[in-house]
């Protein structure tokens, strides 16, 4: 590493701290597949014209779903987007992907934060909410991690029904803290109510909800509530869609404490699976413990209104022991298009998109149940815009055989450990077009 100025006896000092012998020690955890192997063997160099031609060869092999007929889901969706977001977030007062460090001259960018944190709470009917996370996954783990300091429990419960990539992150970020996670049961396809209960004791400190859950399917929330509140030490966490949450009862209304999800519905385009926003709230009796940062409004001297970084109780601005997260900003361009999308859409036009996509989905499930092997996994279940289903030869092959006739069918199950389903998701996108010509081509790509 030329370009770091350390000496190769100070290398050797630093590693001898902190109980090494070599580099490749702290590699130890990477598998070696994941690891370069000899050199990078790259390309001669290119001139801007040849570069740009090689970029835009390899572009024309990507598929948007603006041309595929596209059914994924699982965590990120192809919602409809106004033009008109992309030209507002391009206005200069607005438009930075970058943290306002100085937040006195950043008016524009806290204001769209302040709008978006009141719009959040709006949606989730709770009291405060932050500049946002990461991503969902990130927040769910912040909001186990926020109960740990509220109430010094380290147990959490999570359940089977918890997106896996979002169990897998949470696992991650508190493998080095001691804190023990607790997986509970599903049963056709939703949390088990009577499971659950025999999990929770005086030592859980918080459980964690998806609802709707990964599966699609709506959870009863009032009841998990009921349930983790005759413990009243520990905290109920919900990771909402919140385009569910205009047509839903929101999680406040039946006893959340925090609630957290995935933001990218919101106004943000799909781009290849990312990038992504959390977003994240809570009671205003634990705002000094939430992750991250916080934007108020008030008035200058001249009695105008302002705005200014409120709340940031971070490590770069606080001794680490007091810290609340080490998290150093927040994905702001992510979400000013979130609240550009909100502000264009309005109350009803959200419930419009929300309406639509359970509506649609709804249609197209009853569709493809009538083909002769395809069958709801769950028929008791009920889900919101997004459903498995059994199917009468491996989702991967159904996969393999409709992509190239540009229909993206859904998500194969099979790389969850459920190689006999496929789940599907609607958006309001799908017309009734879309969905027949779906329904067509699984019945032609399933007869045996």
């Amino acid at each position: 590493m030329p370009y770091i100025s350390n000496t190769e006896s100070q290398r050797q000092a630093m590693l001898k701290q902190i109980g090494v012998a070599s580099f490749e020690e702290l590699l130890a955890a990477i598998p070696p597949k994941m690891r370069l192997q000899g050199s990078l063997n790259m390309d001669k160099p290119y001139s801007e014209l040849e570069i740009s031609r090689k970029v835009k060869e390899l572009t024309c092999n990507d598929v948007c779903t603006g041309y595929a007929n596209s059914f994924l889901g699982a965590g990120v969706y192809d919602h409809f987007i106004p033009a008109a977001v992309d030209s507002i977030m391009s206005r200069p007062e607005f438009f930075t992907a970058y943290t306002p460090y100085q937040a006195e001259v950043s008016q524009g960018t806290l204001q769209f934060i302040y709008e978006y944190q009141t719009m959040i709470c709006e949606l989730t009917g709770m009291e405060i909410a932050n500049a946002s996370m990461y991503d969902g996954a990130s927040a769910i783990a912040e909001a186990i991690l926020m109960g740990v300091r509220k109430n010094r429990l380290y147990k959490a419960i999570i359940p089977e029904t918890l997106h896996p990539e979002y169990k897998k992150v949470v696992q991650i970020y508190t493998e080095g803290l001691k804190i023990e996670l607790i997986t509970a049961p599903m049963k056709d396809g939703v949390l088990d109510l009577e499971a659950l209960e025999a999990l929770m004791d005086d030592s859980v400190g918080s459980v964690v909800l998806q609802n709707p859950n990964f599966f699609g399917n709506l959870e009863a929330g009032e009841a998990i509530g009921n349930i983790v509140h005759k413990y009243p030490k520990a905290l109920y966490i919900v990771c909402a869609n919140p385009i569910s949450l205009n047509i839903l009862k929101a999680p406040a209304a039946y006893g959340a404490d925090i609630v957290v999800g995935e933001g990218q519905a919101l106004g943000n385009n799909i781009n290849v699976g990312g990038p992504l926003f959390g977003f994240f709230a809570t009671k205003l009796d634990m705002a000094r413990q939430m992750p991250g940062r916080i934007v108020g409004g008030t008035l200058d001297k001249e009695g105008r209104r302002a705005y200014a970084l409120t709340l940031q109780a971070r490590e770069q601005h606080i001794r680490r022991a007091k810290a609340t997260s080490n998290i150093c900003s927040n994905q702001s361009l992510c979400t000013l298009a979130a609240v550009v999308y909100m502000s264009l859409m309005g109350k009803e036009g959200l419930k419009e998109v929300a309406t639509q996509s359970a509506q649609k989905a709804h249609y197209l499930a009853g569709e493809i149940a009538k083909i002769d092997g395809f069958s709801l996994t769950w028929p008791k279940a009920t889900f919101f815009n997004e459903f498995v289903l059994d199917t009468p030869i491996p989702a991967a092959e159904i996969v393999e055989k409709l992509c190239p006739r540009g229909i993206y069918p859904g998500v194969d199950m099979g790389r969850f450990g459920m190689p006999d389903k496929l789940m599907i998701a609607v958006t309001e996108k799908k017309t009734k077009v879309d969905m027949d010509a779906l329904v067509t081509a699984l019945k032609e790509v399933s007869r045996v």
